[in-house]
This record gives structure tokens, C-alpha cells and sequence, in this order.
């Protein structure tokens, strides 16, 4: 593959700082252990990415100060999507949108929200916050949660991007109803989908796996490229379940080939024009560059 375009853009990573320094939340399901951005920008550099988003992890709550210090440290590139509660207050918002935060995001798989009235409520009071700085909600959820949730991510007033694919599984296919919904929200523009997380898609760390997610990454471009965008997911975290707080188990990070996901991307988009439209104008548009 040839050199990446000028400011090309990684769209979903994270960082962890010093655990005695951020700790993380009581409700967390896994404890921080540290992956700053200095480690993180030597694989930016190998791929040829010089715009990143950070995206809060969901071990730190809604405490984004990890996040929005690695922000102040080196602001030049970079955007963000925190995690807010009913607390923040519209000068909070403003300062944190002064750094580069464009986006908040919602977590509906832990606990499972697919009801759409249960969504509709944890959805549109946040939409009312922070439409009036032109941010998006970032919702991580599976297929199986999008669909139902349809017509309530129509209603909202702000953008809506989909993490990792939306959560489909490479076993249930392109042809899954689930799926098929996500592609008829795509192709409407009522949404956005994150073309990352082919390593979750097909539960497999390596290039071979990983070709799995290819149809998926096919059929998103096919319906709305104007809505696409691409990340690494780095640093690739072990999902934990079960012990909480003080007592949940050290994050673990799994060995993905990042070069690999981003030559998946290339491969299964179409054309030359068709990368820089996911790599540089979408990320351009959604998170204000």
C-alpha cells in the first residue's frame, strides 16, 4: 500500500494515565493500567495518522480528566468525545469544547437498553445539552440494539455515530435484520458508523481473521459513504465482566496489527477517492478539524 493522505485521521482511541492518578470509576469493570499517548503516537506515526479523536474509556466514568489532559498537552490534531452526566454544567461544556471535545458518549450495552422509550429518555435530554455546541452522541451498542432504537436515533436533533460497526458479528452475516436496519439508517443519514473494531467483529486478532469483517466494511461504504468513518480502537482491550470497582481485574491489552485494520479499510472501500472521503473529509465534517 502507498503513503496515507496528508491528515488522515484515526477516529476512536484511548488513553490511560496513572492509575494512582486516575483511578477510575467505582462501577468499573476493568482497573486502568497506563497507555499514554506518547506510545500511542509512535503507532500513529507508523501508519501515517495526523489527526486522532480520543474517545473516553468506559473505566474512567465520566471523570474525563485523563482525557482532556492529554488534550492540553498537545492540542494541535486532536479532538475528543467525553462522557457527561446530569452534573456538568454549560460552562464545563464550553471549556471542554474549547480544548477540541465535539462528542459525548453513551454506553446501552452495560446495563442493555433496546427498548426504545428506555432510549428516548437517556438520549434526548443529553441531545438538548449539547446541541447548541453542534456536538454528536456516540453510542456503543450492538446490532441487536440499533435496530429497535431506530426511530428514536431518526428523532434526534444532534448527529449520531455508531461504534465499531455498530456491533455486528461476523457469523450472522451481511443478510442479519439487524443488520439490514443499520444499512437503511446509514443509507437514510440519520446516522454514523465507525468502521473500526474488525477485530471484534470477527473475534480475531490477525489479518486472516480479521478479513471476515471485509463484507460488513463493503456494505457500509455501499450505503452511505458520506457517513463513514475509521479508527484503530487502540490500545485493543480484554472486555472484562463480573468484579467491580477495587476489586476488577488490571486492563489487559489484546496484540492487534493496526497496519493490518487499516489495509483492511484500504482494500474493501472501493477507490483512492473513496479512503480520503473516510480518512480525511468525513472526520473533517463530524469533528469540526
Amino acid at each position: 500500500m502507498g503513503a496515507m493522505p496528508p491528515l488522515s485521521c484515526d477516529s476512536h482511541m484511548h488513553v490511560f494515565g496513572p492509575p494512582a492518578r486516575y483511578p477510575g470509576a467505582p462501577t468499573r469493570q476493568y482497573s486502568p493500567t497506563e497507555m499514554p499517548f506518547a506510545k500511542y503516537a509512535a503507532v500513529a506515526a507508523r501508519l501515517g495518522l495526523q489527526r486522532v479523536v480520543l474517545v473516553q474509556p468506559s473505566a474512567y466514568g465520566s471523570d474525563n480528566r485523563c482525557l482532556l489532559d492529554a488534550l492540553r498537552a498537545a492540542p494541535a490534531g486532536k479532538r475528543a468525545v467525553v462522557v457527561i452526566d446530569s452534573s456538568v454544567t454549560d460552562a464545563e461544556l464550553d471549556a471542554m469544547h474549547a480544548l477540541g471535545v465535539r462528542g459525548t458518549r453513551l454506553n446501552l450495552l452495560s446495563p442493555r437498553i433496546a427498548d426504545a422509550a428506555a432510549a428516548e429518555r437517556l438520549l434526548a435530554p443529553v441531545a438538548a445539552r449539547i446541541a447548541r455546541l453542534g456536538w454528536h452522541i456516540q453510542i456503543y451498542a450492538d446490532a441487536s440494539i440499533v435496530a429497535p432504537i431506530a426511530g428514536v436515533i431518526r428523532k434526534l436533533a444532534v448527529p449520531v455515530v455508531l461504534d465499531h460497526m455498530a456491533g455486528v458479528r461476523s457469523e450472522h452475516g451481511v443478510g442479519d435484520p439487524h443488520f439490514v436496519a443499520l444499512l437503511r439508517l446509514l443509507s437514510d443519514g440519520r446516522c454514523w458508523v465507525k468502521l473500526s473494531g474488525a477485530d471484534i467483529v470477527t473475534r480475531s486478532n490477525d489479518a486472516t481473521g480479521m478479513a471476515a469483517a471485509a463484507p460488513f466494511i463493503r456494505a457500509l461504504v455501499g450505503a452511505n459513504p458520506e457517513r463513514l468513518v475509521w479508527g484503530t480502537d487502540w490500545p485493543h482491550l480484554v472486555h472484562h465482566s463480573g468484579a467491580m470497582g477495587d476489586a476488577a481485574p488490571p486492563a489487559g491489552y489484546r496484540p492487534v496489527d493496526e497496519m493490518a485494520l487499516l489495509d483492511l479499510l484500504r482494500d474493501n472501500v472501493g477507490d483512492d477517492a473513496t479512503v480520503r472521503r473516510i480518512l480525511i473529509d468525513n472526520p473533517q465534517r463530524l469533528y469540526d478539524f
